[in-house]
């Protein structure tokens, strides 16, 4: 499998692409700067920058991108839209980190998570401007995506368990009632899916078993 991964600096990024290279990958991470992943090869750019040539040859390209302040969240649209138009109309797969604001919490898909009382103001803009994207993400039938999205306690140090239930488009509960997971758990998640390739143009979602 030869893969790239795109932001592999960041928190997800780095775990993913470790689970990766332990599993025997080709990984190469596409990064601002210098490499801190565990990646063996590196291209130095910007997502911002990236073209179709710096994607070709690959079998799957993951994109954990990551934006967290009020003027930067537009990126997550932008972002997916250069790895989209970048990835059109070849075979190269794309996995993306998602948000668990958007999962749904009805059987109509009429209400999110985002929607509750519950939960919290200050991640309202960031869970709207991740909706967004994967609501241009699902448009696009000529590119091969996966989304992946995160329990609602997404753990960046949690521990890892190995294992974990595969959800759909609702909100799913472990027999515990829980909606968590840990980043660790999530790379499980995510290289499992890309070995496998069985929610292509869907959006799939995980949680701690």
């Amino acid at each position: 499998m030869k893969m790239a991964v795109v932001c592999a600096n960041g928190k997800a990024g780095r775990l993913i692409t470790k689970e990766s290279v332990d599993r025997g990958f080709d990984v190469t991470a596409i990064v601002r700067g210098e490499n801190k992943s565990a990646a063996q090869k590196s291209v130095d750019k910007d997502i911002l920058d990236i073209q179709a040539k710096d994607l070709e040859g690959f079998d799957v390209v993951v994109d954990a991108f990551g934006a967290w302040t009020q003027e930067t969240l537009n990126l997550h649209s932008t972002t997916l839209e250069i790895l989209c138009n970048a990835l059109s109309g070849t075979d190269t797969r794309l996995l993306v980190v998602g948000g668990a604001g958007s999962l749904y919490v009805n059987p109509e898909h009429t209400a999110c998570v985002s929607d509750g009382p519950d939960f919290p103001d200050m991640f309202k803009p960031l869970a709207a401007a991740m909706a967004e994207a994967l609501s241009k993400l699902r448009q696009r039938n000529d590119v091969k995506w996966t989304y992946i999205s995160p329990a609602a306690d997404f753990q960046a140090e949690g521990e890892r368990s190995g294992q974990y239930i595969l959800g759909g488009e609702e909100l799913t509960l472990n027999e515990r009632g829980e909606s968590i997971i840990s980043y660790e758990d999530y790379a499980v998640a995510m290289v499992d899916e890309i070995e496998s390739g069985n929610h292509i143009g869907q959006r799939i979602s995980v949680v701690r078993k």
